[in-house]
């Protein structure tokens, strides 16, 4: 009975709160809604830890800041196009694990790399000077996927099993 309860409960949560977001967001001036359920996919890979959603949050907003990074070397850079991708890879994914590592009371390393790997799939294609508010829009849509997704998810799953347990 605890199996099916907490499968029910999980599949009408996830059918009613990511829709919602996914409905409103263009209303509010994100176009990057879905990156929501991205990220919010890696707070429940790592346990639904409500305590690590802040540093998860800080690793996704690290990896948004890093792919505008390297668009702007990759514009930058007067190399061949695969060197210059290269470099930048190198360099800017070294980085991020090694500052990730030093502050992992901060910042959650996996979701700083996937939150860049986000950046660079949305942005990859323009050009820095035509980015405009498209970091913003995924740096919110970000926040959205951990704690309204993510947190907002789990913690609206467990009411209802309290609500069918009394």
């Amino acid at each position: 009975m605890n199996k099916k309860v907490n499968m029910l409960t999980l599949a009408l949560s996830i059918a009613l709160l990511p829709p919602l977001w996914a409905v409103l967001s263009p209303y509010i001036g994100i176009t990057t809604g879905s990156v929501a359920l991205i990220c919010a996919g890696v707070y429940v890979a790592n346990g639904n830890k409500l305590a690590d959603a802040s540093k998860i949050t800080i690793g996704f907003l690290c990896g948004d800041v890093w792919a505008i990074l390297a668009l702007f070397i990759m514009e930058t850079l007067p190399f061949s196009k695969n060197i210059v991708l290269f470099i930048t890879l190198f360099v800017l994914g070294g980085l991020a694990v090694i500052i990730g590592e030093i502050g992992h009371k901060f910042i959650y390393t996996p979701s700083w790399l996937c939150g860049w790997a986000i950046g660079l799939t949305i942005m990859g294609s323009m050009s820095f000077s035509k980015l405009h508010s498209l970091p913003l829009q995924i740096a919110v849509s970000m926040i959205v996927g951990v704690f309204y997704v993510g947190v907002g998810v789990d913690l609206f799953q467990k009411a209802l099993i309290r609500i069918i347990k009394k």
